[in-house]
């Protein structure tokens, strides 16, 4: 893309969108933040607006950036008018192809032409969701990681249209963010969640059948293999939901068994245990926050 990008419209006010909304607007970038409840939008800006002052506490950011921050930010309930002027657009809703394909159908008709799309999704196809659109060569993945404000990567995925113009445009834009872009082809999980929901996939196996308890597998992962959070607090962080849904699409992409979510996860799910948004999973947490109170005791 010529022109430099100025403007940019993320859809969804969610953790994710607001992460994204976020990282921009403190980036110096004109951002409309888009979803269709007024109540998230107000959560999504008090969220936005708590993180910059964390960040200025530790003196991360200064109040000049912090107040150019807020004054970047605009919020819309209606996708046309939100994305009428975006050069970039960003779909950051949740993790359903039917719901994404909908947007985008959305988008390809309201955004101006020459607008880059681009999907925040984890692990549904790119080259599925561009061909809803009449710009397939437009669409792109960008996948950020959670917390938005704070982790370098920004897995770029290539659809099988994706032109190298759009690919070098969201490279160069990823880095002005301060992060990290990693280019990727468009298959099922990408790379990041290709790796990491096996491996949480068999630390609930693990745990299902009687390996060993929740603190110890969490435990072996941290101190043995470096990570700095165990694979089941990561899936609860992530929401267990979130985590059966990209096992889904791994395990119908590959067709390989060795990607069916464990039967534990099945049951939380149904059981509505999905981890920190839901006060439990594989932990219990205190109200309104991300604080482990303790593990839970499971049985098969």
């Amino acid at each position: 893309m010529a022109t430099a990008i100025k403007t940019v419209a993320v859809i969804g006010a969610g953790t994710m969108g607001n992460g994204i909304a976020h990282v921009f607007a403190q980036n110096g970038f004109s951002v409309q933040l888009v979803d269709l409840s007024q109540a998230q939008l107000d959560k999504a800006l008090a969220s936005i607006t708590k993180n910059l002052d964390r960040q200025l506490n530790k003196a991360s950011i200064t109040a000049a950036t912090k107040q150019l921050a807020l004054k970047n930010l605009h919020t819309q309930t209606n996708i046309a008018a939100g994305v009428k002027n975006a050069q970039l657009v960003i779909e950051a809703a949740t993790e359903n192809t039917d719901l994404k394909l909908s947007i985008f159908k959305q988008l390809d008709a309201a955004a101006p032409a020459g607008a880059l799309l681009a999907t925040n999704t984890s692990s549904i196809s790119i080259t599925k969701i561009a061909a809803v659109t009449k710009r397939p060569e437009s669409v792109i993945g960008m996948h950020f990681m959670n917390p938005v404000p704070l982790m370098k990567l920004v897995e770029i995925i290539n659809g099988y249209a994706t032109s190298s113009e759009t690919t070098d445009a969201i490279v160069a834009l990823t880095g002005q963010l301060g992060k990290t872009p990693c280019v990727v082809n468009d298959y099922p999980g990408f790379i990041a969640n290709r790796i990491l929901m096996p491996m949480i996939n068999e630390a609930i196996y693990s745990l299902f059948e009687g390996v060993a308890g929740v603190q110890e597998i969490d435990t072996v992962m941290k101190l043995g293999m470096a990570h700095p959070m165990g694979p089941l607090q990561l899936a609860d962080f992530i929401g267990l939901d979130v985590c059966l849904s990209i096992l889904q699409v791994l395990h119908d992409g590959f067709g390989n068994p060795k990607y069916a979510p464990c039967p534990l996860l099945l049951n939380m799910v149904a059981a509505g245990k999905l981890g920190v948004k839901t006060g439990e999973g594989f932990y219990s947490y205190a109200a309104g926050n991300k604080d482990l109170i303790v593990s839970r005791r499971f049985k098969k």
